[in-house]
């Protein structure tokens, strides 16, 4: 299992949110690029990107995702957050991402994800928001109407790079990861699951590294110091 260092960018900011909410911030830093090199040279060798302004329409952090992808050196830069257009993953292709992240309309348009994971196969992740057992969409305002199960069995012909599937009501609390439904969701994903919500300490990316996902986001554990970053890095690559 690989962890991924999180980066929310909101307003140019790195931020992190508690529960997703925009009036719950518990981190702020100023230096995205900064940032992302502090965590590559602690050792992490994959970095998940969301711009949170793009995914709420509320504009866009392009400029801090060039400087990251700058600072990142050979680490993998994953990108997320608003990507509803083939416009605008090849933009972020082109512009050094390793991997693009699509929520909302990949969730929502199935036409439109083949047509993009023809084009790029293994270049895409599609990322399954999840409060309970439903999938929610638009930044988590709303309901997509299906299960995560449902979603999952939709998909097991398209050459995605993973699945992305994040415990919406965890997220930014460090409350423990749901470690059993992490399990269940990598032995039904026909792509490799990358967990993410909840996540607080070393015992749950251990527990986690035996549900069989691939790869797991963290992001509050890390920032406040909850998690060793250099010895998350050092194991989990």
């Amino acid at each position: 299992m690989i962890v991924y260092a999180a980066i929310d960018l909101r307003e140019s900011r790195v931020v992190q949110l508690v529960g997703g909410s925009p009036d719950e911030e518990r981190v702020s830093l100023p230096d995205a690029a900064g940032t992302a090199r502090d965590w590559v040279r602690t050792g992490f060798t994959a970095l998940h990107v969301v711009d949170l302004d793009a995914a709420l329409g509320l504009g866009s952090n392009d400029a801090a995702i060039d400087a990251i992808i700058a600072a990142a050196g050979t680490a993998h830069v994953q990108v997320g957050g608003g990507v509803r257009s083939t416009a605008r993953v090849q933009e972020l292709l082109d512009a050094g991402v390793a991997t693009v992240v699509v929520g909302t309309r990949g969730v929502t348009d199935r036409d439109w994800l083949e047509e993009i994971v023809t084009r790029w196969p293994d270049r895409i992740v599609l990322a399954a928001d999840v409060r309970g057992e439903d999938v929610v969409v638009r930044g988590w305002t709303e309901s997509a109407g299906l299960a995560v199960d449902d979603l999952l069995s939709r998909i097991p012909d398209l050459p995605l790079a993973g699945v992305l599937i994040t415990d919406v009501g965890r997220e930014g609390r460090m409350t423990g990861a749901d470690t059993d439904r992490f399990r269940r969701l990598a032995s039904l994903s026909p792509h490799p699951v990358i967990a993410s919500g909840g996540i607080a300490g070393a015992p749950d990316l251990a527990e986690l590294a035996r549900t069989g996902v691939a790869g797991a986001v963290v992001g509050m554990a890390l920032y406040t110091g909850a998690l060793d970053a250099a010895a998350v890095a050092r194991e989990y690559v």
